[in-house]
């Protein structure tokens, strides 16, 4: 999770393949995308949009850990620049991780906003 926090703010979708399964879902307010390809978009749609956009996680919580899978929560945060205003905005995520040939990737990520 720490280098997936550190990669993304690179804006460079190939920093994270290695991070992410073949087939992972991401569940974001935008929509969901299933399968490599869908989340590559999804992520630089965002990046395009939000070029200088900064995200970090605060409070992970490690909420299931075994041998070929883990679960975390946590709070996410981001701000960027648009239309010469800074703007900023934070929710609540859940990333679920299976280790396929020795090697920790993302199967899951469901980000929303907090309840009112």
């Amino acid at each position: 999770m720490a280098a997936y926090a550190e990669r993304i703010n690179r804006h460079d979708f190939e920093l994270l393949t290695p991070l992410i399964d073949d087939d992972a879902t991401f569940w974001f307010s935008s929509g969901s995308y299933r399968g490599m390809e869908a989340a590559r978009a999804a992520f630089e749609r965002t990046w395009q949009r939000l070029a200088d956009e900064t995200y970090w996680l605060q409070d992970l919580r490690w909420i299931a850990k075994a041998d070929e899978a883990a679960c975390c929560i946590y709070s996410f945060h981001w701000q960027t620049t648009l239309e010469g205003q800074i703007i900023r905005g934070s929710g609540r995520g859940t990333t679920v991780l299976g280790k396929r040939d020795g090697i920790w990737r993302i199967l899951h990520e469901h980000l929303s906003a907090f309840p009112e």
